[in-house]
């Protein structure tokens, strides 16, 4: 089966395994999907991920809860391959008032919007997550 939007996909399944209540959930993997996971896990919205397989790679994400209440309440895709979202790094949005995250792909790397801000570069915006 083929994945029109992994990066949605992604969001998704870490949303729905949320809800549920869901200790782990499995994720095909890619490099921009590890590096948004270390975004995640970073801010302290997971646990930790793990990295598994060779050939097929898969993400194996470890989620957080607070409470007996998931740390993530939601995740929300900005920028889709039908209509891209960029930033400079004036532009940077803040999330729910500066509680949540932007996760941007620059050209130093994936990041949070802090750290973005911090290093002045904008880039695309990928998700929100509060």
């Amino acid at each position: 089966m083929s994945i029109s939007d992994p990066i949605s996909d992604m969001l998704t399944r870490i949303r729905n395994a949320s809800r549920a209540y869901q200790e782990q959930v499995t994720i095909p993997g890619s490099n921009l999907k590890k590096s948004i996971a270390e975004v995640l896990k970073n801010n302290g919205y997971i646990k930790s991920y793990e990295q598994t397989g060779e050939k097929k790679l898969t993400l194996s994400v470890s989620l957080k809860y607070h409470r007996e209440q998931p740390v993530i309440e939601d995740l929300e895709r900005a920028s889709k391959p039908s209509c891209r979202v960029y930033v400079n790094s004036k532009e940077i949005p803040r999330v729910q008032g500066g509680l949540g995250i932007a996760i941007l792909s620059t050209s130093k790397g994936v990041m949070s919007d802090k750290e973005a801000r911090q290093e002045q570069v904008g880039g695309e915006v990928l998700c929100y997550v509060w």
